[in-house]
């Protein structure tokens, strides 16, 4: 996969080259994100652990099943604020995926995690000619849904118990988007 690029950002491809950088921004945003995420264990914040999520994520994209981008501002180029991928890719006649996606706490509010969604969303419908891209978000996740909304994500209904997040398990507001050149 290739570097996907918008006004502001770099997105690149995982690579197990990257796990320094990975690593730093999930230091500097643990506490930020923890209220959005999986509990993680220790060895999560450990270098070897993102090593070896990075090279499965790049083996993810070369088998189809997955592609996950680290999102860099083109102003500061070495530095990871946050991920956007598609997760659980399925072929055959359902041709579809996952949206997942997170950012720094220090980059909010300038539009990097809309212009990222929709740079991931180019590419699932024109490079992987993908039908359909699912995001789940907390009801209480404004912000999140705000982006989905800007980048033409309708809501299809709610997922009560969805996914189990910092030890609970959450509603999730479930969101479409449809490849309408297909």
């Amino acid at each position: 996969m290739k570097d996907l690029k918008t006004a502001d950002l770099i997105l690149r491809p995982a690579s197990p080259e990257l796990a320094p950088r990975v690593l730093e921004y999930y230091l500097r945003n643990r506490k930020f994100l923890e209220p959005f995420e999986a509990k993680h264990e220790e060895s999560f914040f450990t270098l070897e652990r993102q090593r070896e999520g990075l090279k499965k994520d790049a083996e993810g994209a070369e088998n189809r099943a997955s592609a996950r981008f680290y999102i860099c501002p083109k102003a500061e180029p070495d530095r990871i604020i946050g991920t956007a991928a598609l997760n659980n890719i399925v072929w055959g006649c359902f041709e579809s995926c996952c949206l997942g996606y997170k950012l720094d706490g220090g980059y909010l509010n300038r539009g990097y995690m809309t212009q990222a969604v929709a740079a991931v969303t180019r590419f699932a419908f024109e490079t992987l000619h993908l039908h359909r891209i699912e995001a789940n978000v907390m009801p209480r996740n404004g912000r999140s849904l705000r982006v989905l909304g800007k980048c033409g994500f309708r809501e299809e209904g709610i997922a009560r118990n969805y996914l189990k997040i910092n030890g609970v398990w959450e509603d999730h507001i479930h969101m479409v988007r449809l490849n309408d050149n297909l």
